[in-house]
């Protein structure tokens, strides 16, 4: 009884040290900018787009009139309570780039004054076009997670590729938004979209 107590016990401290590893592994993976690791538990997809959404934000550069040096540094989410949790938790006394970081429920014709970063969950992916629209004339960076988005005027867009959260770039809409994007972001998309779908 005693020797499966101690079997039982073994198990239970591996099982913990696996998932303690497997967090400090997507968070080194997603600050060294490199590839990241598999999705796998206790670390879920959300919890992987959250800090890709929060480390995008290094490597955007906004215009002038849209950036107040004093100001949070907004990032707006529309329809989706899971992605909306997941960022007030990860960024909750925690800054990007030296700003403090406010998270903002958008519903569907909110006017998008104010914010920088916009994610559209892949549920709305049938209206994607008329949901991005309004956020193609502001300098937004749009990130979605529907295959097809950036052909629907998304910045960024999340992919799966053989169980890992990966991501591809637009460059024409970045550019139609005014925004400058970090070699260093580009060097480790999936894709990058140089020139606009035809």
């Amino acid at each position: 009884m005693a020797r499966h107590a101690a079997i039982g016990g073994l198990v239970r401290y591996r099982s913990l040290v696996a998932a303690l590893l497997a967090c400090c592994l997507v968070w080194a993976g997603i600050h060294a900018g490199g590839t990241q690791p598999v999705v796998n538990a206790p670390v879920s997809e959300r919890s992987i787009k959250a800090a890709y959404l929060c480390k995008f934000a290094g490597y955007v550069q906004w215009p002038d009139s849209q950036i107040d040096a004093a100001g949070p540094l907004t990032i707006g989410v529309l329809n989706s309570g899971a992605m909306m949790e997941e960022l007030t938790r990860i960024t909750a006394g925690r800054r990007i780039s030296d700003r403090q970081v406010l998270i903002r429920q958008i519903e569907s014709g909110d006017p998008l004054d104010g914010l920088h970063m916009l994610f559209v969950g892949e549920r709305d992916r049938e209206r994607l076009d008329d949901l991005l629209l309004p956020a193609r004339q502001l300098p937004i960076l749009t990130v979605t997670e529907s295959v097809g988005a950036l052909a629907g005027g998304s910045v960024i867009n999340f992919t799966i590729d053989r169980e890992r959260v990966r991501f591809e770039v637009s460059l024409p809409a970045a550019e139609r938004s005014q925004l400058k994007l970090s070699s260093r972001l580009l060097a480790v998309a999936q894709r990058v979209q140089r020139v606009p779908d035809r």
